[in-house]
């Protein structure tokens, strides 16, 4: 047998052994993996677990059993919204002994603010028409709601003392001030004065859609 032929045999064997190993180690390899995929999807699970116990949401599960207490018709026309930002600071036992027994916390509170006119208020007499000129006398603007926004309100510090967990109430009754606040800025701001102007302005435009040649609007 000649040289080269014998050469060309120990490559071919080379070749062989190589392809050999190269397949027995992809075999391994996927055996390993096939091992700590399972491991992978435990761990994965673990963590899930564990951040559920750390960060649990909350199920809510609300009584099938209604109540209506009451049913009553509204003649309400709403003719503007304000949405108004307060801060407020609540707290409790401050002073002396505050460091160790206080609470205390700001709100920044978002809310909404609708006035308008309540047209049930509004009587026969209260209309007249005098020469194609209607006269109209108007209830007063007032507010119809002042509600909080608790997607927006949040509690933006809170300090403790030391021998102390927090006044649990403390959040709601600076929430509850804060609806009351709202209203007063409101109020401060003009806007029963604006939606009477704009319950004035729209009822206009709609009695001289029904013919009436002027719309004049009396105070009580």
């Amino acid at each position: 047998m000649s040289k080269t032929v014998v050469r060309i045999l120990l490559i071919l064997l080379a070749l062989i052994l190589i392809w050999a190993v190269a397949n027995a180690l992809s075999n391994i390899n996927d055996n390993i993996r096939s091992a700590i995929q399972p491991l992978q999807e435990t761990n994965r699970d673990l963590s899930t677990q564990v951040a559920g116990l750390l960060h649990p949401t909350p199920t809510i599960l609300p009584d099938p059993v209604t109540i209506v207490h009451e049913v009553r018709s509204l003649a309400r026309l709403e003719t503007i919204q304000y949405s108004v930002e307060k801060v407020i600071a609540a707290e409790v036992n401050q002073g002396l002994f505050g460091p160790l027994f206080g609470d205390k916390l700001l709100l920044v509170a978002h809310g909404m603010v609708i006035a308008g006119v309540d047209l049930e208020k509004l009587n026969p007499e209260d209309l007249t028409v005098k020469d194609s000129v209607l006269y109209v006398q108007l209830p007063q603007a007032e507010v119809f709601s002042a509600t909080l926004d608790n997607q927006k309100s949040y509690v933006y510090d809170r300090e403790t003392g030391l021998f102390t967990k927090g006044d649990i109430n403390l959040e709601t009754a600076a929430r509850q001030a804060a609806e009351e606040e709202i209203r007063k800025a409101a109020i401060e701001d003009g806007i029963l004065d604006l939606a009477q102007g704009n319950a004035e302005t729209y009822l206009s435009r709609l009695f001289r859609a029904q013919g009436f040649a002027e719309v004049i609007f009396t105070q009580p």
